[in-house]
């Protein structure tokens, strides 16, 4: 079970106020019944309240200003997809000549042979895959 807050309820003395101000608003009724159900309210829920709680003129500024931290303090929720390959990112002309000099010279090497596969996938490696193969390469001679 989650454990309650100490303190005062900043959430639910707003929307009191906001029910009181309005007893027919549908969207303060609807964000009661949530917070008691679940006992926490989303962020976008809390911003809609902040909005609904500013427009009163005799609420105390302290109890704005503390959802207003509270909204801060949530993270941001993205759900843009993350590309998975970098465009910027291109494979040094040598690596490859890299690759297959190692390969000649060890050709069960785990590493080279996994990055191997992975250019043959993505039709390039990253900076630090280039490094690696690089690094072995110099180590090899």
């Amino acid at each position: 079970m989650n454990k309650k807050k100490q303190g005062p309820d900043i959430i639910d003395k707003l929307l009191e106020a906001c029910y009181n101000h309005n007893k027919d608003a549908l969207f303060t009724m609807s964000l009661m019944h949530q917070y008691e159900a679940r006992g926490w309210l989303t962020k976008k829920q809390l911003q809609g309240l902040h909005n609904k709680a500013s427009k009163i003129k005799d609420l105390p500024i302290g109890l704005l200003a503390t959802l207003e931290a509270t909204i801060n303090k949530m993270p941001n929720r993205d759900k843009t997809p993350i590309d998975t390959i970098n465009p910027s990112a291109k494979t040094n002309p040598n690596v490859l000549h890299w690759m297959e000099n190692i390969l000649l010279k060890y050709p069960q090497h785990k590493t080279v042979l996994a990055l191997k596969a992975k250019l043959n996938k993505e039709k390039e490696l990253s900076a630090t895959d280039s490094a690696t193969i690089e690094k072995i390469f110099k180590a090899m001679k």
